[in-house]
């Protein structure tokens, strides 16, 4: 799985924004918000991929007094170190090269985690959770996006079809790696629902599972209290 992120990732923030026709950017603004990162906080960016998540809790104010963005894709990150030192965050960032099932940190050691668009991708979510709920402090945060199915038919539809067809068109056609683009539609369509998300969340130890429909449910954002 690392490898095929590996082969994309030079060409991965273009086609995020392209593919999403630039939402990307305000699920992030939405997610943000959501932590409620208070001044003074540890977040944590898991599945950080190229760091946007990563930068857009850097200019959350007030201000996190530290960030680490952790992805188990080697060139993901360096794409991330490249555009950081291309343009600094207002916070730094502490790249980590790790398994979301073993993240290497302390116990209770963050008050924020977020993760854009990558637990579908962790092979063992609820070892994921676990030890998530271990890193975090109590009282802290947990902040999912991940893409979902909507919920109304004729949206579903359009919505099957964007991803089945023209989807991975355009992603053969931009990053030459046709497989990563069919991949993206399989794993959403076999991802959990989100209620059993949010089960699994609450059974990792997590509790008050906020569940927020975004972009007519195309993406749900995920709350979660430590």
């Amino acid at each position: 799985m690392a490898a095929m992120f590996d082969r994309i990732a030079g060409r991965y923030d273009l086609l995020n924004h392209l593919l999403s026709g630039g939402l990307d950017r305000w699920w992030r603004a939405r997610a943000v918000k959501a932590a409620r990162v208070g001044a003074g906080a540890r977040v944590l960016d898991l599945c950080a991929g190229t760091g946007d998540f990563a930068r857009a809790m850097a200019r959350a104010t007030p201000a996190p007094a530290t960030i680490a963005a952790a992805d188990f894709a080697g060139a993901m990150l360096a794409r991330a170190r490249e555009k950081f030192r291309r343009r600094p965050p207002p916070v730094p960032v502490r790249l980590i090269r790790a398994d979301a099932r073993q993240i290497p940190l302390r116990d209770a050691s963050v008050d924020v985690v977020t993760i854009g668009f990558g637990i579908r991708n962790v092979a063992d979510v609820p070892a994921a959770l676990q030890d998530l709920h271990r890193v975090i402090a109590p009282g802290g945060r947990l902040v999912v996006l991940e893409f979902a199915m909507p919920e109304r038919r004729w949206l579903r539809s359009v919505y099957l079809l964007y991803f089945r067809r023209l989807l991975p068109l355009v992603g053969r056609l931009v990053s030459r790696h046709p497989d990563a683009y069919r991949y993206l539609p399989e794993s959403v369509a076999a991802f959990e629902a989100p209620g059993e998300l949010r089960r699994l969340m609450e059974v990792a130890g997590f509790q008050r599972v906020d569940i927020e429909s975004l972009s007519g449910g195309i993406v749900r954002l995920y709350v979660a209290a430590r």
